[in-house]
């Protein structure tokens, strides 16, 4: 279980997040950014609760994306199957997303909404993950955007699943700080 609290002058945001059944209380004032991060935390079978409020919805977004990816890659078990994969049609939306938990951040879209792009983006740096979401149709954005959250949801249920038997052929990653006493 990851419990994070990041907080700065345009925002604060409270979130625990774990693996569980997807149970979510998520609360910031923001009607749609509830929708998606429920969508997402359930499709994964993760925990959430979110408490967050802010200045401004893009500062509201953008802080409680870092949080979520943040919280995440707190939870990746040293054993994951680091891949995940799922497209999700959702009426006239038919939307891929591919991640990898690997520890490279890199996000490709674009979404059709330059906010919840950017959602997409500070999740994806913050998790530490490569992330690709596609557009293969759509033309209601709201529906795009839903069938991306859902999509990335049951990616990263499949990607944090225990069960890799080599997360790396490279080996584990250590790091080690020195202090420079000269």
């Amino acid at each position: 279980m990851s419990k994070l609290v990041r907080e700065t002058r345009e925002t604060k945001v409270e979130i625990t997040l774990a693996p569980g059944t997807g149970v979510v209380d998520a609360a910031t004032g923001h009607p749609v950014l509830d929708h998606m991060t429920t969508a997402f935390a359930a499709y994964a079978s993760l925990d959430l609760k979110l408490r967050a409020s802010g200045d401004l919805p893009h500062h509201l977004i953008e802080d409680v994306a870092i949080a979520t990816g943040e919280a995440l890659a707190r939870i990746v078990p040293a054993r994951a199957r680091r891949y995940g994969e799922r497209t999700i049609p959702m009426d006239d939306a038919l939307v891929q997303v591919a991640l990898d938990l690997g520890g490279r951040p890199y996000y490709e879209g674009p979404l059709p909404s330059p906010m919840w792009d950017h959602w997409m983006r500070s999740f994806a740096m913050q998790a530490r993950a490569t992330l690709h979401v596609r557009v293969l149709r759509g033309t209601d954005k709201h529906h795009v955007v839903e069938a991306a959250f859902k999509a990335l949801g049951l990616s990263v249920r499949e990607a944090i699943a225990e069960g890799g038997a080599v997360f790396s052929t490279k080996g584990s990653v250590r790091w080690s700080e020195e202090d420079d006493a000269c």
